[in-house]
């Protein structure tokens, strides 16, 4: 069965369900959404209120939303139904519900960071990646629950909880990005934003189900930051498909004079039709990526998605980089990156901050400029070898997380296979390696574990090749079967 051919069963199935399940709206990708709206087949409002139906049904259980105003949102269907009826669109996003990650600034909404001393903020201007979105049409419901300050992958904080995946309620949902993953997931919105340092939007892309890519720096440029010069931090999209995960991209990527990294290339570059043949193209296998360790069940689910990236006519070699100087490179430009960020707070707010994010702060005031300066040598190897290695493959496949999710009472991953971890971030450097190359990855769907739980692909591409690696995974999507959690009905 095709991708589309399931994606319509299950839109037919959606209009037998009874009342209390997934309304049909909240099953439609992005996409179709879109399309419906400029053809005026729904109203925003229409859209509106049943996603915000999903979002009562299901948020209660889950705890993806930490921030609702369905007022607001209401205001901004309304004007998106004015403008539609006078034949004017208000842009590429037009009508689409979105949730914001709670690390984002949203001008009159309320921003916590997952932080009890940010618990009554509600900032007086956006970020850059809100206000276009806000620009490109969009309908924003609220936050999306994030770890305290974005620190470790597993969302919780002593703000709002844990969030608990969809698949299994006993499990996490990933960080930092999690809140929005299960929201998709869940079908209470259509896209949701995130960011990326050392996996937030791979990671609980992977653990829910979902697409997130971590684009290139600079195309989605970062604005207000402390560092505008810094590699390691991007923000991005969220969707359920591919496709939408490109529409929403397209809206939010170009440049702005105010950040250096910008890349010159237009936004609505990203806005082109993705279908490629893939026949002789090469692709490196990397089931053994970096010699790190890989849970048992990881390995399973990737090995059996090899024949689908064969079937597409790719040449799938074995294959892994040197990432040599990944980790201590990443650790002490996370460091660095967690001073410049949180230093300020731990002084005024002395006993009120995540132990995580006081010994990163800790450890980033202990940097010595010969430190850095070496991290900054080690990377600068790194992505010359890895530069040299995609010279002979276009693409680098490997497993997105190394460990399936796991309990949620658990704060993080402490053993791989027999193998310590040591820090509260090890058990992340399938990602956080490629976060240090700087080159773009995504995370696709790739299939359940034996215990029902899903494992994401990620499709690494060259140097700023950024609709290269959303044309790979597109055509690996269409290879799979999309799939819902049970818990959305």
């Amino acid at each position: 069965m095709s991708r589309r051919e399931a994606i319509a069963m299950s839109a037919a199935a959606a209009q037998a369900q009874p009342r209390g399940t997934m309304p049909e709206l909240c099953r439609m990708t992005a996409v179709e959404l879109a399309k419906a709206l400029r053809a005026k087949k729904v109203s925003a409002r229409e859209v509106l209120e049943a996603h915000l139906k999903q979002i009562e049904r299901l948020n209660p259980q889950v705890n993806a939303v930490v921030t609702l105003v369905p007022e607001q949102a209401r205001k901004r269907a309304a004007e998106a139904d004015a403008e539609a009826a006078k034949g004017r669109f208000l842009g590429p996003l037009h009508g689409l519900p979105v949730a914001h990650k709670d690390l984002q600034d949203t001008k009159g909404i309320r921003t916590t960071y997952g932080s009890p001393i940010f618990k009554d903020h509600v900032p007086t201007q956006n970020t850059l990646t809100i206000e276009r979105i806000f620009q490109a049409g969009a309908v924003p419901i609220g936050k999306t629950n994030v770890p305290e300050f974005g620190a470790g992958s597993q969302t919780f904080n002593p703000l709002f909880g844990a969030t608990k995946n969809p698949y299994d309620l006993t499990k996490t949902c990933g960080g930092s990005s999690g809140g929005a993953a299960v929201a998709l997931a869940c079908g209470m919105s259509p896209i949701a934003d995130g960011s990326d340092t050392g996996g937030s939007l791979r990671n609980p892309a992977s653990f829910c189900g979902v697409v997130g890519f971590r684009s290139s720096p600079g195309r989605v440029p970062r604005y207000p930051t402390a560092n505008s010069w810094s590699t390691i931090s991007v923000t991005g999209p969220m969707a359920r498909t591919v496709a939408d995960t490109a529409m929403f991209f397209a809206a939010i990527a170009g440049p702005d004079p105010r950040v250096p990294l910008s890349i010159h290339e237009p936004g609505s570059r990203f806005a082109a039709p993705l279908e490629r043949d893939f026949k002789g193209v090469r692709i490196a296998w990397a089931a053994d990526f970096a010699g790190l360790p890989f849970d048992r069940r990881i390995r399973e689910v990737f090995a059996a998605r090899r024949r689908n990236f064969e079937s597409l006519g790719a040449r799938v070699e074995d294959a892994t980089p040197d990432m040599s100087g990944a980790d201590e490179a990443f650790k002490v430009l996370r460091a660095l990156s967690f001073y410049q960020q949180h230093a300020s707070k731990l002084e005024k707010y002395p006993g009120q901050i995540k132990a995580a994010v006081v010994e990163e702060i800790e450890r980033g005031a202990k940097l010595t400029g010969p430190r850095v300066m070496a991290a900054e040598e080690l990377r600068s190897k790194l992505f010359a070898r890895f530069g040299e290695f995609l010279a002979g493959y276009e693409y680098l496949v490997l497993p997105v997380t190394q460990v399936p999710a796991f309990d949620i009472a658990q704060p993080y991953i402490t053993e791989i296979e027999g193998q310590k971890m040591d820090t509260y971030i090890d058990w992340m450097r399938s990602c956080y390696y490629i976060t240090v190359t700087t080159h773009p990855a995504i995370s696709v769907p790739g299939g359940l574990t034996s215990d029902g739980l899903p494992v994401g692909i990620q499709i690494v591409g060259r140097h700023h090749a950024d609709f290269q690696v959303l044309q790979l995974a597109l055509a690996f999507e269409q290879t799979m079967t999309p799939r819902w959690p049970a818990i959305a009905g």
